[in-house]
């Protein structure tokens, strides 16, 4: 039998194969993830239930210098990293949060984004065992909270 060499893809065929799989990844994943997100807002806010929401919730976002209509934006986070980022610009553009309440909100969005999607994709598929995932959750928790105490001080200087 012969080994039959593939040609070497050339510099602009790897650049478009990457701009095709990136485009699926948006079109797939992350645009239905921010239409969930402005659909959930809006939701909120016909029902009143943002402002439930701000109430309950202002306690606890008030030690991060944020309203509590933020925690909207760490709910969704926890289900959607792109969900979360689409609320919170759903929040910006009605004016409900500023350009400094994203800040702070941006690391924890990050650093615990998804979380719930990621069990099933990652810790599910390794097989980790399910009593590790309190832990596992915990420190994206801790590191989220700390983030924000963290962005909190540096917009304030």
């Amino acid at each position: 039998m012969e080994n039959k060499v593939k040609p070497k893809k050339t510099v602009v065929d790897a650049f478009v194969e990457g701009a095709r799989n990136g485009f699926s990844i948006s079109a797939n994943s992350m645009a239905p993830n921010v239409m969930f997100a402005f659909v959930l807002i809006q939701i909120l806010n016909l029902t009143g239930l943002s402002d439930i929401l701000g109430v309950v919730f202002q306690p606890v976002m008030g030690i991060f210098g944020l309203p509590g209509v933020a925690a909207t934006v760490l709910i969704a986070s926890f289900l959607s990293m792109g969900g979360g980022v689409g609320v919170a610009a759903s929040l910006y553009s009605s004016g409900m949060i500023d350009g400094t309440h994203i800040s702070i909100m941006i690391p924890a969005i990050m650093l615990m984004g998804a979380l719930l999607q990621y069990m099933g994709r990652i810790l599910g598929t390794a097989n980790v065992n399910n009593k590790y995932y309190p832990q596992l959750f915990a420190i994206c928790f801790i590191n989220a909270i700390l983030s924000m105490f963290a962005m909190r001080l540096i917009v304030s200087i």
